[in-house]
């Protein structure tokens, strides 16, 4: 079975950062396709792009994506949360092998795994201190 990169992004505006992300991706993954994701003209919280979907649809292939697909508008203007699952909803409609690849800021995917748990669970003290500090305000 056919070995699928998937990239999701928003590539607004597409930087030296992300033609890095999808080189190093490439070479590591050696994928049969690359995918890439991506918000049309709207990123989230509605933000207009700074440069139109075909542009960004363009540089993207330029860069190594074989496939560029843009994330509906209702998933591409939501949370960061329902961005990513519009995104792995498109991804597992391929029904073959995907790897995902992500850039993130910190570059330790355990912290953000940590982070995602916690969030996912609430536990008490993250509950209290939640409640603690929002009263604060």
């Amino acid at each position: 079975m056919s070995k699928i990169l998937g990239i999701i992004a928003e590539y607004n505006p597409f930087h030296n950062g992300h033609l890095y992300h999808i080189e190093v991706s490439k070479r590591l993954i050696d994928p049969a396709y690359t995918v890439c994701i991506i918000s049309g003209n709207f990123a989230q919280r509605g933000i207009p792009s700074v440069i139109n979907k075909w542009e960004k649809t363009k540089i993207a292939l330029e860069a190594g994506a074989d496939l560029v697909i843009e994330l509906p508008t209702v998933y591409s203007i939501s949370s960061a949360e329902n961005f990513a699952q519009g995104a792995i909803k498109i991804l597992e409609s391929f029904k073959a092998t995907t790897v995902l690849s992500f850039g993130s800021e910190c570059g330790d995917i355990s912290i953000l795994k940590d982070i995602s748990q916690i969030l996912t669970d609430e536990p008490p003290e993250y509950k209290s201190l939640l409640a603690h500090e929002l009263s604060a305000r």
